[in-house]
């Protein structure tokens, strides 16, 4: 199988040449998922001198399995689950609350890792750029997308940027935005990790170096 991204900061530089009509724009705003989206849209927002936020949310991966998601989680108690995954693993309600629970403890306390002080940016009547790393079942992205239009309802529009998506996600996530840019969705995804030569885990060391160096004061 052949790779078609060096590391995360390739792909954004990559997907930041796709997205050059929003360069300088006032009324766009770059937002990543933590951590792995973050690296990517760094970059973005770095080549298009847009400024850069979070949109914290969590996998609810399989038990057992963590890396299959079986839904996700955003703040403001938004939850996206796969209800036919649950009855297929015979995950009992109390098993998935608990889940549930542990993730949204991890959630708040990322938020108060990288956001330390830093207010979110506004981001309403603003073009909405979201970043990941990559889409496998698309829980996590579907997420944030619920949370945003849970949280703001009068962004002007909302585009997702990924290097590389399954075709399911792809079909699945690009109904519910104005415009899904990816620049590869193979056949067959596998696993986001191995269209990378390097997909080694984000820290949270990193996403806070990164957000420092991008925050500016909102346009």
């Amino acid at each position: 199988m052949k790779t078609q991204f060096l590391d995360r900061t390739e792909a954004g530089q990559r997907l930041a040449l796709q997205l050059k009509i929003y360069a300088n724009r006032a009324n766009v705003v770059v937002m990543a998922l933590p951590r792995g989206g973050v690296p990517v849209a760094y970059e973005i927002a770095q080549a298009l001198n847009l400024p850069l936020d979070i949109c914290l949310v969590r996998k609810i991966g399989e038990p057992g399995h963590k890396e299959t998601a079986m839904g996700a989680i955003a703040a403001d108690n938004v939850k996206l689950l796969n209800l036919s995954a649950k009855r297929y693993l015979k995950i009992t309600n109390e098993t998935l609350e608990e889940i549930v629970s542990q993730e949204q403890q991890e959630l708040l306390r990322r938020e108060r890792v990288y956001r330390r002080n830093c207010p979110p940016i506004d981001i309403s009547d603003r073009i909405v750029i979201l970043v990941d790393d990559g889409l496998a079942t698309g829980a996590t992205m579907g997420a944030a997308i619920m949370w945003l239009n849970y949280q703001v309802r009068s962004q002007k529009q909302l585009i997702i940027a990924v290097p590389v998506a399954s075709m399911a996600a792809y079909k699945q996530l690009k109904k519910h935005v104005d415009r899904l840019v990816c620049l590869f969705i193979p056949k067959h995804l596998y696993a986001i990790g191995l269209w990378y030569d390097n997909f080694a885990q984000v820290s949270d060391e990193q996403v806070c170096s990164l957000l420092s160096r991008s925050r500016v004061p909102a346009i």
